[in-house]
């Protein structure tokens, strides 16, 4: 089984954001499933993730991507319906085949209980989106052990994620897609822990804050080039389980 990410840019707005997910929701999602596809996501910036800001905006002017579709295949190779069916939304889109990491799931954290809640039912909470790349320069091994085995424990015990998604990028699968060498869905309790940098932080204290958030930035700056990271923050759906 394979997992391909679509990613899909618009204009930002919360209003063009519900309508997409209700596109998504009514009609990509029930073409998807059609498919074949052994699972589901669908992840969209929309009224309910808006009051939460991007943690890494782009310049202004840049269109952000607004929705991200996760479909599991048998094979990459057979995606050709359902890539039919991103194309259909008439929005810019691009196509990845990736490597999934679920590093922490809903349960496994102290931030959120076990998923409870059933397929297509939103997602407690707010889900951020980043598009990482490997810093020029730096050998592919060293970025994977700088990733994996720093950046990933180092983020869990310094911010309250209830879920953890790591999508590396093995190739493009589209035409004149950008360049992404990973897909990061992480997931929060509110927005409200967003829009906080001291509940995003999981500081106390003014002093806590300032050493949460260098720590922070010494270990991403360590394996992600922050000038081409972006980050959007989007409502999660969980449409059907993998191998369902």
């Amino acid at each position: 089984m394979e997992k391909v990410i679509y990613l899909v840019w618009g204009d930002g707005a919360a209003e063009s954001g519900d309508a997409l997910r209700t596109r998504l929701l009514e009609e990509t999602a029930p073409r998807l499933v059609g498919t074949g596809a052994r699972g589901l996501g669908i992840n969209v910036h929309d009224s309910d993730a808006s009051p939460a800001p991007s943690p890494a905006p782009g310049p202004d002017g840049e269109e952000p991507h607004v929705a991200q579709v996760s479909v599991w295949l048998d094979s990459y190779e057979r995606r050709g319906e359902a890539e039919v069916a991103i194309a259909d939304l008439d929005l810019r889109y691009a196509g990845y085949l990736v490597v999934e990491t679920l590093y922490d799931d809903y349960g496994t954290t102290p931030h959120a209980s076990p998923r409870d809640w059933a397929d297509g039912t939103r997602s407690p909470g707010v889900l951020t989106v980043a598009l990482i790349h490997r810093p020029e320069g730096l050998g592919y091994r060293e970025w994977i052990t700088r990733w994996h085995g720093t950046q990933s424990p180092v983020s869990a015990e310094l911010q309250p994620r209830t879920r953890y998604v790591r999508n590396e990028v093995v190739r493009s699968l589209t035409e004149d897609a950008p360049e992404v060498d990973g897909i990061v869905e992480e997931g929060w309790p509110s927005t409200g822990h967003v829009a906080d940098p001291m509940l995003f932080f999981n500081a106390t204290s003014a002093e806590q804050l300032n050493a949460n958030v260098g720590r922070m930035l010494t270990s991403v700056e360590a394996c992600l080039d922050l000038a081409r990271l972006r980050s959007a923050t989007m409502s999660e759906y969980l449409m059907t389980p993998v191998g369902g």
